[in-house]
């Protein structure tokens, strides 16, 4: 997965209900998949993930916080798709995605394009007054392609926790100069 948005999609956002499970993947992923190096798709719902969470250790201060937050959780769903190279899939290939995010309570948060290195991320975020009830993160980079949906209930600062678990990777900011680190 594209570390650029993924720490977009690590240090923002909370999620609150099962809302975000109306997004809908459009069908060409599949199509798409069969022309890919590297195809990853997960589906967690409720069940798998309190299934997953029993696997996680109580002793362990950073499995234990995640095991908490996993406990809150309907659902995580990612897939990702790494091409050999450039111009094997288009924008275009996930503009329904980009439709149903635009219907009524769904809002784009953030919004980053490199035009040097062709990476673009967007982070959106469904709220219904003051309550987020969904988060979706969509990667496009010339050689791979990223789409993010985490539901249920999580705080904002325990987003970034999720990251090393369930294949989504743990990064973070260095303060001092601002950029990207695995951590």
């Amino acid at each position: 997965m594209n570390k650029f948005a993924c720490i977009t999609c690590l240090a923002l956002a909370a999620v609150t209900s099962a809302a975000a499970q109306e997004i809908k993947l459009p069908a060409n992923l599949d199509q798409l998949a069969a022309k890919a190096k590297n195809d990853v798709n997960i589906t967690m719902d409720g069940p798998l993930l309190q299934l997953a969470g029993r696997f996680l250790s109580d002793k362990d201060p950073d499995e234990a916080r995640v095991k908490r937050m996993v406990t809150n959780l309907k659902g995580i769903y990612v897939r990702s798709l790494e091409f050999d190279g450039p111009g094997e899939y288009q924008p275009s290939d996930i503009d329904q995605i980009r439709v149903q995010l635009k219907s009524p309570g769904w809002t784009r948060v953030v919004g980053v394009r490199s035009k040097k290195d062709g990476d673009n991320a967007e982070v959106f975020l469904k709220t219904d007054g003051s309550t987020i009830g969904g988060l979706v993160v969509l990667v496009a980079d010339p050689t791979e392609l990223t789409i993010v949906n985490i539901v249920g209930q999580i705080n904002p600062e325990d987003l970034r926790d999720l990251g090393g678990h369930f294949h989504i990777p743990q990064i973070e900011l260095d303060p001092k100069n601002n950029k990207k680190e695995d951590r």
